[in-house]
């Protein structure tokens, strides 16, 4: 990884507080893995190994339905951890997660995190907050998908995506194709019209 371990780990909330005697120990329990465009880091459903911190690049985290319809879940980017219920409840990892662009991530193990945990008790008590925030984005979801069209919660998506990895220009707000990645060109193309677009342009 280009950018030091400990400087990513610096960037994540559960971290970002720690000492430098801390953060060394941690840093002896911490590897790293690459993932090109498209690869899979697991599956829902999979034994839970441990919680990831993106180091470079963009993670999709997402559930299939039993018809094959993909819900974007979020979008992890630089700094960003995930997977971090399933290491402290015990049970699988609860959603899929994919890299959209070739990416870097740090990897834990849950019995490494477990052990960091019972050293420094601050550290569980931050993933109880990032959950936390975790839980009202899916609340959130929940009341796109029972309370708003098609159409509306398409557009939802688009401008919260676009805010957190877009380009603005004097023109248009463009993107990555890896924002699309999930969605069918004609549930896209029946759901809105270009006017509906006006001001936000996909590369």
């Amino acid at each position: 990884m280009n950018e030091g371990i400990e400087k990513v780990l610096r960037k994540a909330p559960l971290f970002a507080s720690l000492s430098e005697d801390e953060m060394r120990a941690l840093r002896h329990r911490v590897s790293s893995r690459k993932y090109d465009r498209g690869e899979l880091l697991f599956n829902e459903g999979d034994a839970c190994r441990g919680l990831f911190v993106v180091g470079r690049g963009k993670i999709r985290i997402f559930k299939v339905s039993a018809g094959g319809r993909e819900q974007i879940l979020s979008v992890e980017g630089p700094g960003s951890s995930f997977a971090e219920l399933p290491v402290f409840d015990g049970g699988n990892y609860p959603a899929s997660a994919r890299a959209s662009e070739d990416s870097e991530v740090l990897f834990i193990s849950r019995k490494d995190f477990h052990d960091f945990c019972r050293e420094h008790a601050e550290v569980g008590l931050k993933v109880i907050a990032v959950v936390g925030s975790r839980l009202r984005r899916l609340v959130a979801i929940i009341e796109d998908l029972s309370f708003t069209t098609v159409r509306q919660r398409l557009i939802g998506l688009i401008v919260r995506l676009a805010e957190a990895s877009s380009t603005r220009t004097s023109e248009c707000v463009s993107w990555s194709r890896g924002i699309w990645d999930g969605f069918r060109p004609k549930a896209i193309s029946t759901s809105m019209d270009a006017t509906s677009l006006s001001g936000i342009c996909p590369a």
